[in-house]
């Protein structure tokens, strides 16, 4: 173990806390609380909701023409992300089943809530709805094709990686060709429910 990177991902689950904490502080602040894993508003903030609610025709109305001529666009993508979705889904059925790998659960990264704020339209609804299952997607897409790289290769590359994903922080330092021999099975195992921790 490398007593640095344990000490870093220490650091940021202390930080990762304090996001929690936030985030309890803002459900005081705009009156909800969590049933069942949805939200749920006092009255007078869902009254609040309703009257800045925009009707549909003046959302659109207000739009800009190239938002609008810009939407096929966007929506279209909609075609190859199920194609993604479903190769993913098989690619880690097949495969996490073959190398003993834990699946990734998917509800972990597909979280559906924003739509039920009744301040939205049914236009911005369901604009929520089709970003949340995009990167939804991407996260968890991003989190299978992780615990494969920890399974095949767990090395990091040479120069810094942008934005690299939980896991890569305890993969092994780029040359480290010894501790790549003597302990790539011992990684291979090394899985957890808490995408943050290797432990």
């Amino acid at each position: 173990m490398n007593p640095k990177i344990d000490e870093l991902m220490s650091r940021i689950h202390e930080l990762q806390a304090e996001l929690e904490a936030d985030l309890e502080q803002k459900r005081g602040e705009f009156r909800y609380h969590l049933e069942n894993r949805r939200a749920r508003f006092e009255q007078d903030m869902l009254a609040l909701h309703h009257r800045l609610r925009k009707g549909s025709l003046r959302y659109l109305a207000e739009a800009p023409f190239l938002f609008i001529l810009t939407a096929p666009v966007i929506y279209g993508a909609v075609f190859p992300m199920l194609l993604l979705d479903l190769t993913v889904t098989v690619y880690q059925a097949i495969c996490f089943t073959v190398y003993k790998i834990p699946k990734v659960r998917r509800t972990d990264h597909f979280v559906y809530d924003r739509h039920l704020l009744s301040y939205l339209n049914w236009i911005e609804r369901m604009n929520c709805l089709y970003c949340s299952y995009g990167n939804g997607l991407m996260s968890y897409a991003r989190e299978v094709v992780a615990r494969t790289e920890q399974f095949w290769c767990p090395i990091k590359h040479a120069r810094g990686v942008a934005n690299s994903h939980d896991r890569y922080a305890r993969f092994f330092d780029y040359g480290d060709a010894e501790r790549y021999r003597a302990e790539l099975e011992q990684i291979r195992k090394r899985y957890s429910d808490d995408q943050a921790s290797l432990t």
